[in-house]
């Protein structure tokens, strides 16, 4: 048995991922591991106000399912998983290579199949310390990483949208606070880290065309790839980073003008003992709210900022807020102006592989003609990381 960390939604890759027991297996210069993820949340929301339109989290359509109450016994912002890794030693360069399949909880049917699987991750790595790492597959993306899996709510609910909790999951701060990182086929080089903690990514994604959620799609991929970066610093338990990304989307529709994507991050974050703080700051044209260039040609901003303490060993509280703003109404948006989410939470530590979770917030949505809607929602349930 070994302590791992598991790279999942977003993720992913850092100081929110949780360690866990896998299964180490030798076979010849292999190790094989296998691990996993399995969580539930019971999620109970309320939505009242007006039709904002648009990707409005908080509106009665999403939020609420199209109700104006709505349970929902699923996922958190984690769906479970069952993750294979491979590492080696081969030829003088580290091998890994990395399969992760995902699947929902909650349905609205008692007797159908939820056979629906996620493959969010099957790719390998090789590299050394001194050239850095070369990655191939599909995977997260790194735009957008640090701030997903720097959520507190990673391991709750956040947000419990209930249109995306069926079927999926709940969206965390994904849409009030920033932009989801997604998952692209990728190709990227992870430089070492210097002397001083300084290190960066760059990598290009297979490009991907808009997703709506509430429209048909506007434009498709053309064949330049999108380019994501980073560049980050670490040292004594602070962390911050730079990030960007572009990409060029064609227009489907006569008379609309071809868009290029481009966004620009920076974030900060920093551990003092049992109290933590995070700062994550997005701008750019084609965001999107739940995808790349969900809403078109518009221009908008995400800002994140959560503080936690931990009371014990065991318990740690927090209290996060997020807020994602379009600058333009545009048609796109539908005539959305922002959506904004407030929770509060808290961690218990069961064990070393069970977190219990407990959250309460409040999702608003506003429209540009000056529509509010307002979610209330709560939490409670728990992960294991094996």
């Amino acid at each position: 048995m070994k302590k791992v960390q598991l790279f999942t939604v977003l993720a992913a890759m850092t100081a929110c991922a949780q360690q866990a027991c896998a299964v180490d297996l030798k076979a010849g210069d292999w190790t094989v591991n296998v691990g996993g993820i399995v969580n539930a949340y019971y999620t109970a929301v309320s939505c009242s106000g007006d039709a904002v339109g648009g990707l409005a989290l908080a509106g009665k359509a999403l939020g609420c399912g199209g109700e104006d109450h709505r349970t929902t016994i699923g996922n958190g912002l984690l769906p479970s998983g069952l993750v294979t890794s491979v590492a080696s030693t081969q030829g003088g360069y580290d091998v890994t290579a990395k399969i992760g399949i995902y699947a929902a909880t909650a349905t609205d049917s008692a007797i159908a199949q939820n056979s629906t699987v996620d493959v969010r991750q099957a790719f390998f790595t090789f590299g050394r310390a001194d050239l850095g790492t070369v990655k191939l597959g599909r995977d997260y993306g790194i735009f957008g990483a640090n701030a997903i899996l720097g959520d507190m709510t990673l391991v709750g609910a956040g947000a419990p949208v209930q249109a995306t909790q069926r079927g999926r999951v709940t969206l965390g701060h994904i849409g009030a606070g920033y932009s989801y990182l997604g998952t692209y086929g990728q190709i990227v080089y992870s430089a070492p880290k210097n002397a001083s903690g300084i290190g960066f990514d760059v990598g290009v994604m297979s490009p991907v065309s808009d997703t709506p959620v509430i429209a048909g799609p506007r434009y498709a991929t053309r064949s330049s790839p999108q380019v994501q970066a980073r560049l980050s610093v670490e040292h004594d338990g602070f962390k911050a980073w730079l990030g960007a990304k572009s990409q060029r989307f064609e227009s489907q529709a006569a008379g609309v003008d071809d868009l290029t994507m481009h966004g620009f991050e920076a974030g900060a974050s920093c551990q003092l003992g049992a109290a933590g703080l995070l700062v994550n700051a997005q701008t750019g044209r084609a965001l999107g709210i739940l995808s790349d260039a969900d809403q078109g040609d518009v221009r908008s901003k995400n800002f994140l900022v959560q503080g936690t303490f931990k009371t014990s060993d065991a318990l740690k509280l927090g209290l996060s807020w997020g807020r994602s703003a379009n600058d333009d109404n545009t048609a796109g948006t539908g005539g959305l102006k922002s959506n904004a989410n407030l929770t509060a939470g808290a961690y218990y530590a069961l064990n070393s592989a069970i977190t219990l979770v407990a959250e309460i917030g409040q999702t608003r949505s506003k429209g540009f003609g000056g529509a509010t809607a307002r979610m209330n929602g709560g939490s409670v349930g728990g992960i294991v990381f094996f």
